[in-house]
């Protein structure tokens, strides 16, 4: 069953996106239970917007949300646990960390690349990707991850919704079994996805190969509440590779009908689920978080991917009432010199479509959290979807007359909203004298800076306030709400944000550069899924 980039009938096209939800309960009172002590305060599973990949890469680990709402909950290091992929003495992360190259590539070539240094900056590209590949391939980083308790952040970037319910350390240690090449001119660190998922599935498993991190946190929260609060942010994944390759690929016709196992295989090649294949993998995915005895359980809903700056729409808009531009393409490709006949894009409709399977996704989310309210359980949905609607700078900040009437701006913390520029959703671009646009996005394009991951965890934090969680201080006393993310705390350790890399003189020529030598977008932002 072959994919298609033709839009399936099935889809149905919007016409205006997708009102927000503003009450995570939807209405549905549930009674609240009595409060109990649990070993695991707060658990979560995820792909790469849970696992903390920021800049191509997971690394800091340590700035992902949940790390920051743990934080903001009183939480110690060993209360809270995450997988960490920094190695010493060099680039760091997994695959590539596109700052950490940027500052390298600037202190040895300066801010201004010349014409005659072009051979000599290839040849070094090529010499610090064969360090990060040898690293992972084949020294320290290729070593079977040591074993211990599950992990509370389980999530893994590149994970759709079938992944947590599916993988498993056998099947992970399989496919990295297999002989890797050191190709001195492709530099792609093989099987890279399995390889940041091995240390958490390792853990998953305590003794029992054939466990899932879905199993793990079943038994973490065991029958006595055991999990206090369980987030699940699942299924940006099911469309995102869409938007990050410029080819749309569906699922095919009657991926629904099969069975779990044979749904690994069909999806082969795919980065965009039909809606009806997406709500079977999720009724599969409900169904096991049912038996999940968490006291809470937070949800949250698939953001318009087509507005992650990967994608830059040129031209104007197709109307100045629409949200989308007539293409999309690469962001360091200027209007100028964008050609459809030769340039990767997706058009304005297939944006179009792109979104309105995601809000079919969203549709399908928000009925299983109604429905499991109704029979009682104590689950909330958090819109991280409608997020980021209301942060969308090109799609409604900056085109008021495309704006939907419930549209309101989100108001970003003091913190952001004193640095000048104030952080927006655009593609970063910085030059010799700081920052000059973005700020929300990393220099993937993709995934949330520092400060934007702080965003996330405050919404998040406000859902489980909701839900009656008791937030303490670093001294274990608890703290009047509503409570706050130290912004200023994470502004420290955003590097983006408070020193950017001025390398060729403008983040986008440099990225645009690394395209250009190394594919960087397919090969290190891949969410088409290959052969088991």
């Amino acid at each position: 069953m072959a994919s298609s980039r033709v839009t399936p009938d099935e889809v149905t096209i919007r016409t205006s996106p997708r009102e927000p939800v503003t009450d995570p309960t939807l209405g549905i009172e549930v009674p609240r239970a009595a409060a109990v002590a649990a070993e695991h305060r707060l658990v979560t599973i995820g792909d790469s917007l849970t696992h903390g990949f920021m800049s191509a890469a997971v690394h800091r680990t340590d700035l992902s949300w949940p790390a920051i709402a743990a934080y903001e909950l009183g939480l110690t290091a060993e209360q809270f646990t995450f997988p960490t992929y920094e190695w010493p003495r060099g680039p760091g992360g997994l695959p590539l960390d596109l700052e950490r190259l940027a500052r390298a590539f600037e202190k040895r070539f300066g801010a201004h690349l010349d014409f005659w240094e072009i051979v000599t900056a290839a040849l070094w590209l090529r010499s610090y990707m064969d360090g990060v590949e040898d690293f992972w391939e084949r020294g320290d980083g290729a070593r079977t991850p040591p074993g211990g308790a599950p992990f509370h952040n389980m999530a893994v970037y590149g994970w759709d919704v079938l992944d947590p319910q599916l993988l498993t350390s056998t099947k992970v240690a399989a496919r990295l079994g297999r002989p890797t090449k050191d190709d001195p001119l492709a530099q792609l660190i093989e099987h890279h996805q399995d390889r940041a998922a091995w240390p958490v599935l390792q853990r998953a498993r305590k003794g029992n190969r054939g466990r899932t991190v879905l199993e793990a946190v079943t038994e973490m929260a065991g029958s006595r509440q055991g999990v206090e609060t369980l987030v699940v942010v699942l299924g940006s994944n099911n469309a995102l590779g869409a938007v990050v390759s410029l080819e749309p690929a569906w699922t095919p016709e009657g991926y629904d009908d099969l069975s779990a196992e044979q749904r690994l295989a069909a999806r082969v090649g795919c980065n965009l689920w039909r809606p009806s294949a997406f709500a079977a993998d999720w009724a599969l995915l409900e169904e096991k978080l049912r038996g999940v005895a968490a006291q809470h359980v937070i949800i949250a809903t698939v953001p318009s991917v087509t507005i992650a700056p990967i994608a830059r729409g040129t031209f104007r808009k197709v109307r100045p009432q629409s949200r989308y531009f007539p293409y999309y393409t690469r962001p360091w490709i200027t209007d100028d010199d964008f050609d459809p006949r030769r340039d990767p894009h997706i058009t304005g409709d297939e944006a179009r479509a792109i979104d309105s399977a995601v809000d079919a996704y969203n549709e399908t989310m928000i009925a299983s959290v109604a429905a499991a309210r109704r029979d009682g359980l104590d689950w909330y949905l958090f819109d991280m979807g409608s997020l980021l609607d209301r942060l969308a700078t090109r799609r409604y900040i900056n085109s008021p007359w495309a704006r939907p009437t419930w549209w309101t701006p989100y108001e970003l913390p003091p913190a952001l909203r004193a640095l000048d520029p104030v952080p927006n959703t655009r593609f970063f671009r910085s030059g010799p004298g700081g920052r000059t646009d973005g700020g929300l996005f990393s220099l993937d394009g993709v995934h949330p800076t520092t400060s934007a991951y702080g965003i996330l965890a405050q919404e998040v934090i406000t859902v489980m306030e909701l839900a009656g969680v008791e937030f303490t201080d670093r001294l274990g006393q608890p703290r009047p709400g509503p409570v706050r993310v130290d912004f200023e705390r994470l502004l420290r350790s955003d590097t983006l944000l408070g020193d950017p890399p001025a390398s060729i003189s403008d983040t986008l020529s440099l990225l645009g550069w690394l395209d250009d030598q190394l594919d960087l977008v397919n090969t290190f932002l891949p969410f088409v899924h290959s052969p088991l």
